[in-house]
Order: structure tokens, then sequence, then C-alpha cells
């Protein structure tokens, strides 16, 4: 449980042991563009609230119809519970559902996997495009600055090689605990059953172009609490769309190292874009630091709103299910 901490502290103290904290300090404060930062966290929520709709949509054709508010609330505890215990999220929404509205646990976890295929499929496609779309911007990058990949490989220091391979150990341990957790459902025929009817629920929802705008919407706004960002600082505004873009593709593919909210991963990765886009290494190291920070204490905000809600609605003797 303490490994992904350790993994996220470790990387943040190597990018960060050196760093004139006092200088961020002053940017914090006041060298940056608050209107925008707080405009971010807008589609911050926004994302949330189109999983929510989205999932309760994928419920439906299983015969569950959890109350909207209560897949609202169990989508924002989920995000909170895995700055606790890294991808702990996806099994904490389901008992929430299960908890106050009955809802079959094994069928709810069902739609979570299919929900993270959609989610998979579309990143994998956005970065196809990117990637494809900014090879010429590569190219003249390497020519202009005459560096060439070989020659940045060989530039990495013997630190970046570690936290990389770090990384992917982490990464194969994560596959390896969830292929366990999944081997125990395997032994459960009917949790099967029911596991698999929620993976297939798909096929049952009536209004599909609906599930695809919902599923589109969560990146869009994905990308617009990210993005909006770059406008907060003087050094970043200028940057344009294309490196948010890529350096947010970048950053959601780094998310995948089991740390709280991508913490380490994250910064080392969005950072090494930034400069590689020519951002100098102060900026980009006070940009990821700051953004992540700001955009991570959104969460917790959102998860105990939730809980309290829930546990107010307990109290006054709302009814729920066994």
């Amino acid at each position: 449980m303490l490994a992904p901490f350790v993994l996220g502290g470790g990387i943040l103290y190597w990018m960060y042991r050196d760093f004139d904290f006092g200088a961020m300090r002053e940017t914090f404060l006041h060298g940056m563009n608050w209107g925008w930062m707080l405009f971010s966290l807008i589609f911050g929520v926004a994302a949330q609230l189109f999983r929510a709709f989205r999932w309760k949509q994928s419920l439906e054709p299983l015969g569950e119809n959890p109350r909207l508010m209560d897949c609202v609330h169990a989508v924002f505890i989920s995000y909170a519970s895995s700055l606790v215990i890294p991808r702990s999220g996806e099994f904490t929404r389901c008992g929430v559902l299960a908890r106050y509205d009955g809802v079959s646990f094994p069928k709810a976890l069902g739609t979570v996997v299919t929900e993270r295929i959609i989610d998979s499929l579309l990143l994998l496609g956005i970065c196809v495009c990117v990637v494809l779309s900014q090879l010429g911007v590569f190219s003249r990058f390497f020519d202009v600055t005459g560096t060439d990949v070989l020659g940045t490989l060989r530039g990495f220091t013997a630190t970046g090689y570690w936290v990389t391979a770090l990384c992917l150990v982490a990464t194969l341990v994560l596959l390896t605990i969830v292929l366990r957790r999944f081997s125990f459902f395997r032994r459960a025929n009917q949790m099967v059953g029911n596991l698999k009817e929620g993976i297939l629920s798909l096929r049952g929802v009536r209004n599909k172009p609906l599930l695809v705008f919902y599923s589109l919407m969560i990146w869009v706004c994905y990308f617009l609490h990210y993005g909006i960002a770059f406008l907060c600082f003087p050094f970043t505004a200028h940057l344009g769309l294309m490196v948010a873009l890529v350096s947010f593709i970048v950053g959601s593919i780094s998310v995948i190292v089991p740390t709280p909210n991508g913490a380490g991963p994250w910064h080392f990765a969005v950072k090494t874009i930034l400069i590689l886009y020519g951002l100098a290494d102060t900026d980009a190291v006070t940009f990821v630091l700051i953004v992540h920070t700001v955009q991570t204490a959104l969460i917790p905000l959102l998860g105990i709103y939730s809980m309290v809600a829930l546990a107010s609605r307990s109290s006054k003797g709302a009814p729920v299910p066994d």
C-alpha cells in the first residue's frame, strides 16, 4: 500500500531536490492568472459528471436504475479513494451504488471494465492522431536544434533511466494484482456471470449516440481541465493548442503508473514534453507542480462533499437497500 506513495514521492524528490521553491511561491501568489485556473476546475467537475451520466446509462440495460445523484456521488468518492489507494476507485464506486441503491456489485464492476475499454480506445485514437500530426514538428525541432533521438537518449541521466524502469516495474506489479483479483472472480461462477453481463451491457443501451457523446465529452473536459491551465502562466500561454494536446496525451498515459493521481510520473512526463517544446526547465517544473497540486486538491473536496451528502441522507431516514 505504501509502494505507490514511495514511488511517487521518490520521483518528486528527485525532480525538486534542488528547486527554488521561493520563486515558485512568488509565481503561485502573484505570477499566475487565478481566473483561468478556477475556470479550468469547472471542466474537472464536468468530466466526472459526464462519467456518472454514462455509467447510469450503461447500468440501465442490466435492470439497475440507481439515482443519478448517487452515480455522481459514487464517481466523486471513487476519485478521492484513489488518492488514498491508487486504482481502488473502480471498486469503491461500485460499492457505493451497492450500498445506497442495491445495485449488483459484479454487474456494476463489469460496466466499469467496459468503460475502461472505451476510454482506452479513445485515448489510443487521440494518441495516434496527435503523434502522426506532430511528426513534422518533432523533425523540424531536431533539425533546428541539431538534436537527434539517439543523442537525446545518450544525454538521458542514469537517474532518468532508473525512474523510467521503476515506472515500468510498478505498472507490471499493478497488472499482476489486477489479474489476481479477477482470478478470484473466475472462481465464483455466479459473480463471473454478472461481471460478464455488466461488460456486455452496452449492447442493450437504447441511445447509443448519447453514450458516444458522453464518452467524447469526458475526454474533451479532461483536456480543457488541463489545457486551460496553460493560460494561467505567462511562460506557457503562448505555447498553443498542439503543445497542450501532446503533453495532455503523454500525461494521460503516464498515470497508468500506480501513484496517487499520477503524482511523480505525470510531473516527469509532462515536464519532459514541455522542455522538448522549448520551455525553460524551471518554468516547466513550476507549471507541473502548481497545476497538478491545485487540480488534485479539487478531488478530495468533491469526495468529501459526496460522503457528507450520502451520510446526511442516511441520517434523515432515507431508505438504503440491504
